[in-house]
């Protein structure tokens, strides 16, 4: 059974069929956050401090680093966050770049075994990622298109997984340590975005025989309840196949949605998270009755 080690200097996560889905908080990322990108290229780091003490305090079980800001020196910036976040906690780190310079920089700095996001199918970018994966000891996320673009076509996505999963190997990475990503599209653009994904995440356990990862919120894209449905998107991508996502732990809806797939997929072991977060606490007047049935009891054991 196929299971993915990545740990920080001093905690490991592991990722498995037979493990508790992993959270990968994904707010450590300034595409979109016009404020945080400023804050970061100027050296500010408290929002990122924040959402890194936030994201874990809320039950992630990683955090995915990213400091893609045009304009600015990534390598440096990325390499900055990512000593940073290792000293506020010690969740292992996915590190998250499209530049090549700045996944060095941040690997070369990394304390642990780091998740390296990401490779994809082309040429040019498995030849320039996976001597790196390698050099570090890392695992990697595979992202599931090549030259030819992202296929609709699920087989086709499976063949291009397949494919970066056996270059991995030649380069002396072991099938464990490549975490595919089969790409979610958004359901509101293609009605049949669901079905295929999880026919594709079947297939890549079953088959194949990796974990798996996505982007979670891509799913709901364009759509109105957002969190409503990537909460039933991530319960049934885990009922299919998959080990981990990249995901909002700070949102309620969705924490429970991977919190139910762990009891129904068997891995909250006599639902004990489940109950411990969910279970009602006792009132007032229901704990002074127990309390009053006890005395009861004892006075006629007495008598």
């Amino acid at each position: 059974m196929s299971r993915t080690v990545i740990s920080s200097a001093s905690k490991t996560v592991i990722m498995g069929f037979d493990q508790p889905f992993c959270i990968i908080g994904e707010r450590i990322n300034p595409t979109g956050r016009k404020k945080l990108a400023e804050e970061m290229a100027a050296g500010d780091f408290s929002t990122v401090e924040r959402d890194a003490l936030a994201q874990v305090e809320a039950g992630a079980h990683m955090l995915d680093v990213n400091a893609g800001i045009p304009l600015a020196d990534e390598p440096k910036i990325l390499a900055e966050t990512v000593k940073l976040v290792q000293s506020l906690t010690d969740v292992p780190l996915s590190i998250d770049s499209s530049v090549v310079a700045a996944l060095e920089s941040g690997l070369s700095v990394y304390q642990g075994k780091a998740l390296v996001n990401s490779v994809t199918g082309e040429e040019e970018r498995l030849e320039a990622v996976l001597p790196l994966v390698a050099k570090y000891g890392a695992a990697v996320v595979a992202i599931s298109n090549d030259e030819t673009g992202i296929s609709e076509d699920p087989d086709v996505r499976y063949a291009v997984a397949k494919k970066i999963v056996e270059r991995a190997q030649d380069h002396g990475i072991p099938k464990e340590d490549v975490v595919v990503d089969p790409l979610v599209m958004p359901i509101g653009a293609m009605g049949t975005a669901g079905r295929q994904v999880f026919a594709l995440l079947r297939r890549l356990r079953e088959e194949l025989g990796v974990n798996t990862t996505c982007g979670a919120s891509n799913i709901s894209f364009g759509l109105p309840n957002r969190h409503g449905l990537n909460a039933t998107f991530l319960a049934m991508a885990a009922g299919a196949g998959m080990t981990s996502a990249i995901m909002n732990p700070l949102r309620p809806e969705e924490m429970a949605g991977i919190m139910a797939a762990n009891v129904l997929n068997g891995v909250d072991v006599g639902c004990g998270q489940w109950i411990r977060k969910f279970r009602e606490p006792s009132s007032p007047e229901a704990a002074n009755g127990g309390r009053e049935r006890g005395e009861r009891r004892r006075r006629r054991v007495a008598v």
